[in-house]
């Protein structure tokens, strides 16, 4: 067994470039960490083109026959300069993105799923929280628009939960461009907003639907708001005006589950 000790290993370097978003997206590929992602893009197709464990840490749990997949030690002060947590849980690595076509995304995974559109949403959490909503609920996937938090970097990664691997993400240049393939596959959209809007369980969010959430401090852009078949709000009592965007979103999300159960 080779132990990586030195921060000049070129293994060591070329994942240190995946800590930055720049490298992630001219590289494409990105890190997962922890026995439980791991386990998830085995299990579920993830492109793993490396893995790194600590000394102490046994591969014995997972089944990599026939996969090619090489297995680097490395010392454990080391990797811990990789790790994005405060207690390293001694395995991690690189995974190639999942790149999705406009075919692979919109008719690959059912005409009539649903979708969640993040309109420049910022927070990590956030983000990684309603990806996992959105493979709960069983939703075609989600649209981000340029300018929404980088889905690739750790802590979406773990607020995901694993759904990056089950849960196909388009990313789109312009609201114009969102809403004509929206059209073009023959969803209706709805957008989240605080005025001239009907209380959502009034709305028919069954299939077929694009539900648009928005920005954490501005809200859904104009042009969204313009172009929505729909607009719908959560109603708020006393003087909060709104929910946190991944709590929306799951409400939302929900409500949809809830209405076709009752189909």
């Amino acid at each position: 067994m080779t132990l990586i000790t030195s921060t000049e290993n070129p293994i060591y370097k070329k994942i240190f470039q995946l800590k930055m978003k720049k490298n992630r997206d001219k590289m494409g590929k990105y890190i997962i960490e922890g026995p439980n992602l791991i386990a998830e893009a085995l299990d579920n197709q993830g492109e793993i083109e490396v893995i790194l464990r600590t000394p102490d840490f046994t591969m014995q749990e997972y089944d990599l026959k026939g996969r090619k997949i090489p297995v680097y030690t490395m010392e454990s002060g080391l990797f811990g300069k990789l790790s994005d947590t405060e207690t390293p849980q001694g395995v991690m690595a690189v995974v190639k993105k999942r790149i999705y076509s406009e075919q692979e995304f919109f008719l690959d995974q059912g005409s009539k799923s649903n979708i969640i559109l993040l309109d420049r949403l910022q927070d990590p959490g956030n983000i990684g929280t309603i990806l996992r909503t959105a493979d709960a609920a069983g939703y075609l996937g989600a649209i981000l628009m340029k300018g929404s938090g980088d889905i690739y970097s750790p802590k979406v990664v773990r607020s995901a939960a694993g759904s990056l691997f089950r849960l196909p993400v388009l990313i789109l240049d312009t609201p114009a461009e969102a809403l004509s393939l929206l059209r073009k596959y023959g969803k209706r959209i709805l957008c989240t907003a605080l005025k001239e809007a009907k209380i959502y369980y009034d709305a028919d969010l069954r299939e077929n639907t694009a539900i648009i959430i928005g920005n954490e401090g501005n809200g859904v852009c104009r042009e969204f708001l313009e172009g929505a078949d729909s607009r719908v709000k959560i109603p708020m009592e006393g003087t909060i005006e709104s929910l946190n965007a991944a709590v929306s979103a799951g409400i939302f999300m929900y409500e949809s589950v809830r209405q076709n159960f009752r189909q």
